[in-house]
């Protein structure tokens, strides 16, 4: 076995790999960016070698460097992660040359299966179902579309050494193809020095299904069941679930022999994923279809690991080192389920823009089991402080605490995490989200005897999952875990195309969730007016805290009273359970609920989360003050609470409303991002829908539209810049 092993990647993954090998007791060293310097993983690992700049191409994309960090420090065998180096011939094959091991396949199944048109090639040769396609080099635009036609509307457009989602493009027609097949060429050219583009037939109604490969150096290959990564934006995966709601026992050995052919026929080792295509429109299961095969660990690898309790990073180690696996196919089962959410730094409100700067406020959720006291919400008096006591609870996600050798709490927990929650991240309060890297702030893993269970777990460390600092799309993978399509299981990879055509706004919330939220802002109201009171060197008399409150939410206005300590909702008392200090920023609440389930609308009552026992429902609520009311964030989405003191809120619609400016004119930088190309020029006629320019971030091109005719008046911006997010670009008369 290794006694000391190199990690060529950064982040989560790093994070991941590192808490392995320490448990296995092998020596880390991490290598880092200038952007990374202070990063956890770099905390983490034993030791720690500086390699460039913070851009990939000048530090984690340079396998020179990579290789002279394992001779200064001596480590045996590197492992690559995901992304960067990790499916590179060039760089296994320079490894190979200083004998340092590499912790992945073999280089020539990196090479077959690394090219999507020769794997594909390959694949047919092995009688795996492919996509019907083109699959060879195209010439131009114009042979682009001649292929497309051919073929048959739509297509897909893909670069061939592309991956994550990136170098992809669908096209319905002919001038899709024209506008895309220049942009997927330069995509897979700026992403991965590669700007070959093959075209296939896009499946209608599919479903992502992939299969975990695992195979060692004596020939031992076998399955590791499916995932279930229908959910995508942008062909970028959002939830993972293992195992899949589509897949049959018959389905899952088909498609299970199939990709270990295709493996054995490319002679693999390691681990490794063979991603399918299926037709949701074919129930039998037959209609699957090849798409690539990666040579890697997989972002979604966690879910695997918690269906099958097999240690994935841990069998990769081992398989470089040359050890036979422990495991047969018949000793490979499927123990409850699994779903992962990738949390990252966009902002679902702004049509999913990336969203980059430093994490003011970091706090993962946990499980943990405090004592509770038990008793309804009432006000207490005493030093100024407003608190409230919670009945008993079974179980609290928690903040984490940090390892006792002061590293961050990255990943790297049980494969279950913490009764069913699990937290894999590479970030820390503090730190940033830069350019220069992936938006992924961490992956919220949760098990669950079953789906239901886990997608109820999601929900709920989901709530208690605090980020500051920047746009996070926590609430919109929220509200696709309480969706009643998700919960059903009858969904495609159009999923988020279908269900938020016109953008996300936050998951539908009911009457009882509202009058909750209403009752907790009144409470909240209370216990801050409390406070005020009691400072020191004010005039007059000290009053007691107003005990009425109009709390409007939407167009829906409550009036919260304290009788005699306790919460009474438009007269009616109210039974709310909480704990609340003036600054908290999390609130625990239990709430009685009558009759239908929290966070559901009236034609959702299936979705989202069951109320336990008593009809009580446990409620975690992200709380931030504003100028007359609150910010109330739970189930999904943000609620703005508008609360004035009952004796002044008639006054309220005497208000002036604050009609906001015509921003129409101008051509505004939705993100952070280098603006690439500019269309125009001062002086030209624009129509609406025109592309006026193209920025680039987080490794994607973005097209950027006028929002209605008019004539370039002035250009405050040139290709090359780098713009800020708001930045306007030019202005229209």
């Amino acid at each position: 076995m290794f006694k000391k092993i190199l990690i060529a990647n950064r982040g989560e993954i790093a994070c991941r790999i590192i808490k392995t090998a320490r448990r296995m007791g092998i020596a880390t060293v991490a290598v880092y960016s200038d952007a990374d310097a202070r990063a956890p993983f770099v905390a983490m690992a034993d030791e720690a070698v500086h390699i460039g700049p913070s851009p990939a191409a000048q530090s984690y994309l340079l396998a020179n460097k990579i290789i002279a960090a394992c001779k200064q420090t001596g480590a045996e065998a590197v492992h690559p992660g995901y992304g960067f180096l990790s499916e590179r011939t060039s760089f296994a094959q320079a490894l190979a040359k200083e004998n340092i091991a590499f912790i992945g396949p073999p280089v020539n199944a990196i090479a077959a299966m690394g090219d999507k048109i020769e794997s594909k090639k390959l694949a047919m040769a092995a009688g795996v179902n492919v996509v019907p396609g083109f699959v060879g080099e195209i010439d131009d635009t114009e042979h682009a579309v001649r292929i497309s036609e051919e073929i048959g509307y739509p297509v897909m457009m893909k670069a061939s050494a592309g991956g994550g989602g990136k170098g992809m493009r669908l096209a319905y027609n002919e001038q899709d193809v024209r506008e895309g097949f220049e942009a997927t060429k330069r995509e897979g050219l700026n992403s991965f020095g590669d700007d070959r583009v093959f075209i296939e037939k896009f499946i209608l109604n599919p479903r992502h299904i992939e299969i975990q490969i695992l195979g060692d150096q004596h020939g031992n290959i076998l399955y590791l069941n499916e995932r279930e990564c229908s959910i995508q934006r942008r062909h970028q995966k959002v939830v993972e679930e293992a195992p899949s709601p589509f897949v049959t026992p018959k389905m899952r050995k088909a498609m299970g022999e199939q990709c270990v052919a295709l493996s054995r026929a490319v002679g693999y080792y390691s681990a490794g994923t063979v991603e399918l295509i299926v037709s949701g429109a074919d129930p039998s299961g037959e209609s699957f279809y090849f798409l690539e095969m990666n040579t890697r660990l997989q972002v979604e690898h966690p879910v695997t690991e918690c269906i099958t309790g097999i240690d994935l990073v841990e069998q990769m180690i081992r398989v470089a080192a040359g050890e036979k696996l422990a495991m047969t196919q018949d000793d490979i089962k499927i123990d409850g389920w699994a779903i992962e959410n990738r949390v990252y730094a966009e902002d679902p409100y702004r049509g999913f823009l990336p969203s980059t700067g430093r994490l003011t406020r970091y706090r993962p959720p946990l499980h943990s089991s405090p004592e509770r006291g038990g008793g309804p919400a009432k006000l207490v008096e005493g030093q100024g402080q407003s608190k409230t006591t919670l009945r008993p609870h079974e179980t609290v996600l928690l903040p984490p605490q940090y390892p006792a050798d002061g590293s961050p709490p990255c990943a790297g927990y049980e494969a279950r995490g913490v009764n069913g929650v699990r937290v894999d991240d590479g970030v820390a309060e503090g730190g940033e989200v830069s350019i220069f890297y992936d938006p992924m702030i961490a992956k919220l893993i949760t098990w669950g005897a079953t789906r239901d269970e886990a997608a109820d777990l999601q929900i709920a460390a989901l709530d208690r999952f605090e980020i500051e600092g920047l746009g996070h799309n926590i609430d919109f993978v929220s509200a696709i875990m309480q969706h009643p399509r998700f919960r059903s299981g009858d969904f495609t990879t159009g999923f988020i195309a279908e269900e938020y055509p016109d953008g996300f706004h936050g998951a539908p919330a009911d009457v009882e969730l509202i009058k909750s939220l209403a009752a907790i802002a009144g409470f909240v109201a209370t216990a801050e007016a409390d406070r005020a009171r009691h400072v020191d060197g004010q005039l007059g008399d000290t009053l007691d805290p107003p005990a009425h409150w109009q709390v409007s939410i939407g167009a829906a206005v409550h009036h919260i009273e304290m009788v005699d300590g306790d919460i009474h909702v438009d007269g009616v008392p109210f039974d709310l359970s909480m704990e609340y200090d003036p600054g908290d920023r999390l609130i625990e609440a239990e709430v009685y609920v009558p009759q239908r389930t929290l966070g559901a609308s009236p034609n959702q009552s299936e979705s989202g989360p069951r109320p336990s026992p008593g009809n009580t429902m446990e409620l975690a609520v992200k709380i931030s003050k504003t100028r007359n009311g609150f910010h109330l964030t739970t189930r999904g989405a943000m609620h703005v609470a508008r609360v004035l003191p009952g004796h002044i809120a008639h006054l309220a619609t005497h208000m002036i409303q604050k009609i906001p400016p015509d921003l129409s004119k101008f051509l505004i930088c939705p993100m952070p991002g280098l603006l690439t190309t500019l269309h125009v020029n001062v002086g030209d006629k624009v129509e609406a829908g025109q592309p006026l320019a193209v920025v680039e971030a987080m490794k994607m091109e973005n097209i950027l539209r006028a929002e209605k005719s008019g004539t370039v008046k002035l250009i405050n911006a040139q290709a090359g810049d780098s713009l800020a997010v708001d930045a306007v670009i030019l202005e229209m008369e």
